[in-house]
C-alpha cells in the first residue's frame, strides 16, 4: 500500500468513528433511532439509586411524560405547568373515575433544554398559555408526545394544542395550531412526531375526526392531510425504510395502515385490538407491529415482509401469509413497545410479566416471567451491553439477563413515579421521573 492508499484509509477511519462517537451523543426522538431502544455503547450503567452513579439531577415543574432526547450537548424535553395545582397519577390499574377534567386555569406549555455535561437549565420556551381545552386521562399528561430533532431544530408537538419548531437556542421558528378534538373517554393525546427528510409526520387519532398529515419543517407549511377511518389511539408512527420503498407505518384498533410519502394508503391489516399504543420498529428486514388493550383477548403481534398491498389480513385459522412471516394472537403488551436484542423478541407486559419469543419465526423461547409482585409498567423497556431494563411506575428499573433463560438480575431505585421512556447517549441514561431528571453514569472508583 502507497503512502497515498494509507493517508486515505486513515482518513476514512478518522470519520468512520467520528460518525460512530457523534451517533453515541445523540438520541433525537422516542425511543432512539430506528425507535428501536438499543444502545451499541459500552461503559453505559448497569446499577444506580438516586445517589449512586448519579452524575446530576435537575428538577423539571409541571407535568409530562415525554421523554427526553438528545442531540450533543443538550437534552431536550417538554411540560406543562398549571397555575395552580393539579392532581397528579398515580400507579397501577384504575378502576372508576380516570379523566381528569379540564382545568378552568391557565396552563403554559413549555419546552427545555438542559445541558448535558452539568444538568443547568440552558433555556425554558413557553410556546402556549391558556385555559385547557381538552381531558386526559389521570395517568396521561398534556405534555406525553416526545419531541424530535435533527440538530438544527427542535420541534414539539403537543396533540390538542399545536406543533412548535424552535431553534437550538429556543427561539420559536414557526408554529401550527391543532384543533382540539374529543378523545376517547377524554383520555387525552400522547402519539409523538417524527422526521423524515424535509418532513414532519403526525397522527392525530381522536373520536372526531382522525388524520394523518406532513408539515415542511423549515417552513410548517402543511404539505398534505390524509384523513383516516379510525378512533382514538396512542401510536406513534413509523417511517420503514425497505428494500422496495419508504412508507409512513400507522396502527389503530380498527386497522394497521401504510402510507406512501404523498399519503396515499399502500396497504392495510385488521386484526389489532381495541386501543393500539405501542411503536411499529423493524429488524431483520420486517417491520413489527403489536396492539394489545387489556380488556381483549385478542393481543396481537405480526411480523411483516416490505412490498406489501391492499388488504393483507389474516383470514380465519391462519397464522402467516404471503407477507405476515408470523404472528402471535395473545402475544402484545398494552402501553410498552416490545424490544429485539439479539435474536430475541421481548415482551414488557403491564401488569409485570416478560415473555421472549425467537424474532424470526416468532417460536415462544419462554412463556409469562413475573417481574415483581405489585410492579406496573408503561415506560418501554431497552437494552445494552447484554440486558434488558424495565423501568416500573414505582421509579424501579429491573435488570434482565437477555437470552433464552429468564432472570433478573437486580433493581435499581429512584423511588418516585416514573412512566417516561429514557433516553441513551453520552455513555449515559436520562430517566425522567414525575418532578426530575437525571443523568446516570457509571461513575469511576475513587
Amino acid at each position: 500500500m502507497n503512502r497515498q492508499a494509507r493517508v486515505l484509509m486513515l482518513v476514512l477511519l478518522v470519520m468512520m468513528w467520528s460518525q460512530i462517537a457523534e451517533a453515541d451523543d445523540r438520541w433525537p426522538q422516542f425511543r432512539g433511532p430506528g425507535s428501536r431502544g438499543i444502545s451499541d455503547e459500552s461503559g453505559l450503567p448497569t446499577s444506580w439509586s438516586t445517589t449512586e452513579n448519579v452524575a446530576w439531577i435537575t428538577d423539571i415543574p409541571g407535568l409530562g411524560w415525554s421523554s427526553p432526547i438528545v442531540w450533543d450537548d443538550t437534552v431536550f424535553l417538554t411540560t406543562v405547568v398549571s397555575s395552580e395545582p393539579v392532581e397528579g397519577p398515580r400507579g397501577g390499574l384504575y378502576r372508576g373515575r380516570e379523566t381528569w377534567r379540564p382545568s378552568q386555569v391557565e396552563h403554559r406549555w413549555l419546552v427545555y433544554a438542559v445541558d448535558v455535561e452539568t444538568g443547568a437549565v440552558k433555556w425554558e420556551r413557553e410556546v402556549h398559555r391558556s385555559v385547557p381545552e381538552g381531558a386526559h386521562h389521570l395517568k396521561n399528561t398534556l405534555a406525553s408526545e416526545t419531541a424530535v430533532t435533527d440538530g438544527e431544530s427542535v420541534y414539539a408537538y403537543f396533540g390538542n394544542v399545536g406543533v412548535f419548531s424552535l431553534d437550538t437556542d429556543g427561539m420559536v421558528q414557526w408554529s401550527y395550531e391543532i384543533e382540539a378534538a374529543d378523545t376517547r373517554l377524554g383520555w387525552g393525546t400522547a402519539a409523538s412526531p417524527v422526521l423524515y427528510r424535509d418532513h414532519l409526520y403526525i397522527v392525530n387519532d381522536n373520536d372526531e375526526q382522525s388524520y394523518l398529515f406532513a408539515l415542511s419543517k423549515d417552513t410548517g407549511a402543511e404539505v398534505w392531510r390524509t384523513d383516516r377511518d379510525e378512533g382514538t389511539n396512542w401510536s406513534t408512527p413509523y417511517i420503514w425504510e425497505n428494500e422496495v420503498r419508504t412508507e409512513i407505518v400507522t396502527t389503530g384498533s380498527d386497522k394497521v395502515r401504510s402510507y406512501d410519502l404523498d399519503g396515499t394508503l399502500l396497504w392495510e391489516l385488521t386484526g389489532m385490538s381495541s386501543l393500539t399504543v405501542p411503536t411499529p420498529f423493524v429488524e431483520f428486514g420486517m417491520l413489527y407491529l403489536s396492539s394489545g388493550y387489556l380488556g381483549d383477548q385478542q393481543r396481537p403481534v405480526f411480523a411483516i415482509r416490505p412490498g406489501a398491498s391492499g388488504d393483507i389480513s389474516l383470514g380465519d385459522a391462519e397464522v402467516s401469509n404471503e407477507f405476515i412471516v408470523w404472528s402471535q394472537p395473545q402475544a402484545a403488551p398494552y402501553n410498552t413497545s416490545p424490544i429485539i436484542y439479539g435474536d430475541y423478541y421481548y415482551t414488557l407486559l403491564d401488569r409485570g410479566f416478560f415473555t421472549c419469543h425467537d424474532a424470526r419465526t416468532g417460536e415462544e423461547i419462554y412463556g409469562q416471567q413475573r417481574i415483581q409482585v405489585g410492579a406496573a409498567f408503561t415506560s418501554s423497556p431497552w437494552a445494552y451491553d447484554g440486558k434488558i431494563f424495565a423501568l416500573s411506575e414505582d421509579g424501579d428499573t429491573y435488570v434482565i439477563r437477555a437470552g433464552p433463560r429468564f432472570e433478573v438480575l437486580g433493581r435499581n431505585s429512584l423511588n418516585e413515579f416514573s412512566m417516561a421512556t429514557p433516553a441513551i447517549a453520552h455513555g449515559s441514561l436520562f430517566i425522567r421521573t414525575a418532578s426530575r431528571l437525571y443523568r446516570i453514569t457509571e461513575q469511576a472508583t475513587p
